[in-house]
């Protein structure tokens, strides 16, 4: 899909469709009153005969509206003035694709700077109304035999956004949410792929054509090698299965190599079975989502590349299947990581923390500005925080607040868990340095503190993505989270050398 900014008024843009805003009880914003204005009261009549009254999700299509430049105005409703805040924008825009896919609209522009939010600027209401088009128009139909026949008809969306700060801030936006939306795109193809297509050879492979496509840097650690490192954590999850394990790293340099990079670790478990302490049989083809931190990490490389930002990004994505066998490990194995500190592992299914504790060991060699870990890591943290927020934790301040902001710019937020020594106490092991889980209560946060006993030597924080990767049920699929907050994060630190 295209996007393109255009000063001038409403009634004088020529396209296909022009959106603009009603709120209740039938009270126009002011792009709608511009074209009714221009109509000579058309839509005011409209209104008057009851077809719309402004109640939020609403909407209705006008087909050849007399003395305005576009051949169809659709209104959307904003629900009462006194009540709209961000969600309500943000389910408007929604509605408003929704309306369009329904019809052969190919072009059609939005008066975005006409029902912003208080508090927010044009570039997060283009940057919103990018992420929802190009979410309306997402399909993942590769594997079917026969794709659907009928394919949206919208591919430009001009945004009118006025003249001064407000074009400037719409201009800014439309490069970051086009990026954005590219690398969302990565992350959602590759979550939702088969586990039997999805490998870690695969996501191998993968890393190999974006380093080709962006010039990225990029180095495969096999099996072999890790275990001449000493890898005995990420190997131990490996044990089970017939697909090798892989250490994928993909380099970006945007920005002198003097500059430290940022780390980002993403979990790769291509599908998760449990290992010995086998999950139960429901919802356990969702565990192929269990790579969206390491999708996470494609995606975001992929906007940061498409951007061409000042900084410095290394992704290191460790990647193996967790699977039940004769050689699998078992509940009371002690393993050496690369650390050098002893793990007992007490629950197979605890996996993403011993593949993350290697690679985040790793990650020293690269003289990091900062690490994040991102891990579909823990089912308490969903208990938690549900499905809407990410979790948050980290050993260094500045940088969790620094993540929990990028969020909230983008409304990809994270809200922070406690990291207190005192959860460190429920790791203890009387046959090993640690064990890998700590009970069952807080499981969210002593599987963060258990990471944390792997980046003593660097700033480090962890997004738990497990309620947030991924959306089950009928609208089952990945969510492209949480490449807004992480890109954001980026685009944050890449003005820094501007």
């Amino acid at each position: 899909m295209d996007f393109a900014t255009q000063s001038g008024s409403p009634e004088k843009f020529h396209g296909d469709c022009i959106v603009a805003g009603v709120f209740e009880t039938r009270k126009l914003t002011e792009a709608a009153k511009a074209l009714d204005t221009a109509c000579k009261g058309y839509l005011t009549r409209v209104l008057d005969q009851g077809d719309m009254d402004g109640r939020a999700n609403t909407t209705v299509l006008l087909h050849n509206v007399p003395d305005i430049g576009s051949q169809r105005v659709l209104l959307v409703g904003l629900g009462k003035e006194a009540e709209y805040g961000e969600k309500v924008f943000l389910e408007a825009v929604r509605s408003v694709f929704k309306a369009l896919r329904q019809t052969g609209v190919k072009d059609t522009g939005l008066c975005i700077t006409d029902w912003l939010v208080a508090g927010r600027n044009t570039t997060w209401g283009v940057l919103q109304s990018i992420l929802a088009a190009e979410e309306s128009v997402y399909r993942f139909d590769q594997l079917k035999s026969k794709r659907a026949e009928h394919q949206p008809a919208l591919k430009k969306i001009t945004f009118l956004a006025g003249t001064g700060s407000a074009a400037a801030e719409a201009e800014e936006a439309l490069q970051q949410g086009a990026a954005i939306a590219r690398g969302m795109g990565v992350t959602k193809d590759l979550g939702n792929l088969a586990s039997n297509i999805c490998t870690p050879t695969y996501l191998a492979e993968q890393a190999g054509e974006m380093a080709k496509k962006y010039g990225l840097k990029l180095s495969v650690l096999e099996e072999k090698d890790m275990e001449t490192l000493g890898m005995g954590a990420l190997l131990a999850v490996a044990r089970g299965s017939h697909q090798p394990a892989k250490l994928i790293v993909l380099e970006y340099h945007g920005q002198g190599d003097t500059e430290k990079p940022v780390v980002l670790v993403g979990k790769g478990v291509t599908f998760d079975t449990g290992g010995i302490s086998l999950k139960p049989a429901a919802d356990l083809d969702e565990m192929k989502y269990d790579m969206g931190g390491a999708a996470s990490v494609f995606g975001t490389l992929t906007a940061v590349a498409e951007m061409k930002l000042p900084v410095n990004v290394t992704g290191i994505i460790p990647t193996t299947e967790n699977m039940p066998g004769g050689n699998a490990t078992k509940p009371g194995d002690i393993v050496t990581s690369l650390s050098g500190q002893t793990i007992e592992i007490l629950n197979t299914d605890a996996e993403g923390r011993l593949i993350l504790c290697d690679a985040l060991a790793y990650a020293e060699r690269y003289n990091p500005e900062v690490v994040i870990d991102i891990a579909t890591l823990t089912g308490a943290c969903v208990v938690a925080l549900g499905y809407v927020v990410s979790g948050l934790m980290g050993t260094d301040e500045p940088l969790v607040q620094e993540l929990l902001q990028a969020g909230e710019k983008v409304s990809d937020r994270a809200w922070q868990l406690p990291l207190g020594e005192e959860y460190q106490e429920l790791l203890k092991s009387n046959f090993a340095d640690m064990a890998n889980i700590g009970g069952r209560w807080g499981g969210a946060i002593t599987a963060a503190c258990f990471l944390s006993r792997f980046t003593k030597k660097y700033r480090w924080a962890h997004l738990d993505i497990a309620g947030t990767a991924w959306k089950s049920g009928v609208e089952k699929g990945a969510t492209g989270r949480p490449v807004p907050l992480l890109t954001q994060f980026l685009i944050d630190r890449a003005k820094q050398y501007q």
